[in-house]
């Protein structure tokens, strides 16, 4: 660690530094002191920029190598095997099978936050505007988790930063102060277990924005390298280790995956709130390990799921 000192104009600002490599590059953290500060006013900041230094210094630690699927050849072609087993089709859905999945997509990726609503009064908001007596909240995140779903069917663009920030401010417009906007610096994501110990820990908010960039760039590199379901599953899973928002981050991320899959003609994805315990598992299984395989065997359990599904309605 050392101190930087930066003039801007006639100002000069202090800054507690840390350099390391990355990817084979070199990068740099730092941490803001002040500006027009003495020798003394210097030591004395450095104490508590220091903790917040060794924590984003860590935090970089944890999501090393974000962007790299660390996949053998063996493993790719077990991969194809598994979308092959699935018998998956290029299809295009009928509007009346679009109006099916909203709902139930609409339904599951709330209530895997934590929404009130039961299915069939998603349901009933949607094809009626027939508000239950729950929360408002609950309510407009469902107008805006369909109105995400529309917008997907008709962009054509598969991933950017600029797209990422309009699907948050589409969902959350009418029931988040931040819809839209991406962590503010200092606002940092620790997610702890029951017994409280840390299972989660997302970027650090100074690296969200050029994190997200890195992932853009990753995926525009890699899109005719791995199947549609890698890209997708890589995009989601690196999507949620980031955590980019104040919340909203994974129904953020499923909207993401399914818009990948739409770009590569594969079907909409619905992730049941019946087996978010298998989806946690997985986010851990590729935050822990890189282990991509689970998300990709959740992923093909989905698409059966939705076939019997359209089936059935």
């Amino acid at each position: 660690m050392h101190v930087e000192m930066r003039k801007e104009g006639k100002r000069r600002k202090y800054y507690l530094a840390h350099s390391y490599r990355k990817a084979g590059k070199i990068r740099k953290i730092r941490v803001y002191l002040g500006a027009e500060l003495s020798s003394a006013e210097i030591e004395r900041h450095k104490k508590e920029a220091e903790k917040k230094l060794m924590f984003r210094i860590s935090s970089a630690r944890l999501i090393r190598d974000p962007f790299e699927t660390v996949l053998s050849k063996k493993e790719l072609e077990e991969l194809k095997t598994l979308e092959a087993n699935a018998h998956l089709k290029i299809t295009h859905l009928s509007e009346e099978d679009w109006k099916k999945f909203t709902e139930s997509f609409a339904y599951n990726t709330n209530a895997i936050e934590g929404s009130s609503l039961e299915e069939k009064e998603v349901v009933n908001i949607l094809k009626m505007d027939k508000w239950p007596d729950k929360p408002k909240g609950d309510i407009s995140e469902t107008y805006g988790v369909a109105k995400a779903v529309e917008f997907i069917r008709k962009t054509k663009e598969h991933i950017s930063l600029p797209l990422i920030l309009e699907l948050h401010r589409i969902v959350f417009e009418n029931s988040k102060p931040f819809a839209g906007k991406l962590r503010s610096r200092g606002m940092e994501v620790v997610v702890a277990d029951q017994y409280g110990r840390v299972v989660h820990r997302g970027a650090p908010s100074a690296q969200v924005r050029s994190l997200l960039l890195e992932l853009v760039k990753w995926y525009k590199k890699n899109r005719k390298k791995y199947t549609p379901l890698v890209l997708a599953g890589v995009v989601h899973n690196q999507f949620e280790n980031i955590h980019p928002f104040q919340d909203g981050n994974g129904r953020i991320g499923r909207i993401l995956l399914n818009n990948i899959l739409l770009k590569h003609n594969l079907p909409p994805l619905n992730i049941e709130l019946r087996n978010r315990h298998e989806y946690y598992a997985a986010l851990q299984a590729y935050e822990n390990e890189h282990n991509l395989r689970q998300t990709i065997e959740l992923v093909l359990k989905e698409y059966r799921a939705l076939k019997r599904m359209l089936k059935k309605r």
